[in-house]
């Protein structure tokens, strides 16, 4: 299963399925003892050259969580390779002359390659992939706009799709799939069979070319490099649209984790303090010996929360994720009302009422909330002032403040003073911080004096911030 240059594993396959449970356990993935030995099983009773059941297999038995099933199928294509064989399943890679290390000619092959993506012949798309990554990476390539760099050769999975261009080739196929009597549904659904056949032979190309480079350069430096980070560890001041959107699916998943853990610390403080009168009184049936203790009552508290959020910039990434994740965990809490602030601040509780439609709602936040009075920049100070002549009586001492934000004020007027009034009117106040610890009072960042204020919390991913949001939920 192993490429043709990879090293052979000290220890055979058991030793080889450890080293690829200790590279998830780098990225991310949990994998306990127990998990290892359920895909040691799987090794033992499915075909190794059957690679796409060993993959489901693996899966099955190693991943416990949703999000990790991209950087397990990253990994998955370093540790297990496909196994090439000599030909390639009857596709020929055509050459500008016979010899095997002439340039490819791409102009023939994008033919070919056009024929097969039309037929739908997926093993024949994948070999036809894989084949053309080895040809053209060792002896390059020639053709119609083919020149520079592009026809040397390399590997480089851009510089192969960029010559290939088979995005270039769906008004070609779909010419050719043409009938007279196609409905503009049927043209639809073929048009979109198209784009995800050329987009699984882009998946593959960059496969090849990531599991030779592997084998070039070692499988853990490029699976250091190249593996996607799960959504609940991405940075949310650098996620880039598909992570964020990737984010906003773990919101529901996050919670219920949060609200069953919460279950769990109630349960296990059910009894509260010893109630010391209750037990001398007991004591006295039994000589004075507290046999039976007695435990004052507990009353689960169900605070009010108000969230003090900055939306401004990247930053609204992170106050987003933030505040879909506090309306699915609303049941926790008695009352939990929104304030937004750029320059000013403005309620927008009821853009996150239950069944409101979160779709777009920072949007709709920046568009109908008065939060700007000059240039549209951060400033903290004058959002705290504005909070405290308009909005200071959302805090009582049932209250639990939080604010997010990266305290970076663009160096203007912190205003600590209004902070310290907020704090003082909630029965508790935290700052959940979205930058690097290691940053807080580098340029215009006003963090540290904030964090003299209130405890400040680094909460750079989903996983940060669930650990902070489980600590500050009430028991």
């Amino acid at each position: 299963m192993t490429g043709p240059s990879a090293p052979a594993p000290e220890h055979g396959l058991p030793g080889h399925l450890v080293d690829f449970v200790a590279a998830l356990r780098r990225h991310g993935v949990a994998v306990g003892p127990g998990e290892t030995v359920d895909a040691a099983r799987v090794l033992g009773a499915l075909d190794l050259l059957e690679r796409e059941q060993l993959r489901e297999g693996l899966a099955s038995a190693l991943l416990r969580r949703s999000g990790q099933r991209d950087t397990f199928d990253a990994l998955f294509e370093l540790w297990f390779p496909p196994v090439l064989g000599a030909g390639t399943g009857g596709v020929e890679i055509p050459r500008t002359a016979d010899e095997q290390d002439a340039p490819v000619d791409v102009d023939a092959l994008r033919e070919t390659l056009a024929g097969l993506l039309r037929d739908g012949d997926t093993a024949a798309t994948e070999q036809l992939a894989r084949a053309a990554v080895e040809a053209i990476g060792t002896a390059g390539a020639a053709g119609t706009g083919v020149r520079g760099r592009m026809a040397q050769p390399g590997l480089s999975a851009y510089q192969m799709l960029n010559v290939l261009s088979p995005e270039t080739l769906l008004a070609r196929i779909l010419d050719g799939l043409a009938r007279d009597d196609d409905t503009g549904f049927v043209s639809e659904v073929r048009r979109r069979q198209v784009r995800d056949r050329i987009a699984a032979f882009q998946g593959t190309v960059r496969e090849e070319v990531r599991r030779r480079t592997a084998e070039q350069r070692g499988r853990e430096q490029v699976a250091r490099t190249t593996t996607p980070t799960q959504a609940d560890r991405a940075d949310f001041l650098t996620a880039n649209a598909t992570q964020l959107a990737e984010l906003r699916r773990t919101v529901h998943p996050l919670a219920r984790r949060l609200a069953s853990r919460l279950a769990a610390r109630r349960r296990r403080a059910r009894r509260g303090q010893l109630d010391l009168r209750r037990t001398l009184r007991r004591s006295m049936s039994t000589g004075g010996v507290p046999m039976d203790p007695a435990y004052r009552t507990r009353r689960p508290g169900r605070p009010e929360l108000v969230i003090l959020c900055d939306v401004s910039g990247s930053v609204a990434g992170f106050s987003h994720f933030t505040l879909l994740l506090v309306q699915a965990l609303r049941e926790q809490f008695s009352k939990v009302r929104v304030f937004a602030f750029v320059e000013r601040t403005d309620e927008v509780t009821h853009l996150f009422e239950p069944g409101a439609d979160l779709a777009g709602v920072m949007q709709r936040v920046l568009r109908e909330a008065d939060l700007v009075a000059v240039d549209g920049h951060s400033d903290y100070g004058h959002a705290f002032g504005d909070f405290c002549e308009h909005h200071l009586d959302a805090l009582t001492p049932r209250s639990s403040l939080l604010v997010l934000g990266d305290g970076r004020t663009n160096h203007r007027d912190p205003n600590l003073r209004a902070l310290r009034t907020m704090a003082a009117a909630a029965r508790h106040a935290h700052w959940l911080n979205p930058e690097a610890e290691r940053l807080w009072g580098t340029g215009d960042s006003a963090a540290p004096a904030y964090g003299e204020v209130l405890p400040m919390h680094e909460c750079r991913t989903a996983e940060q911030l669930a650990d902070v949001v489980e600590g500050l939920l009430p028991v």
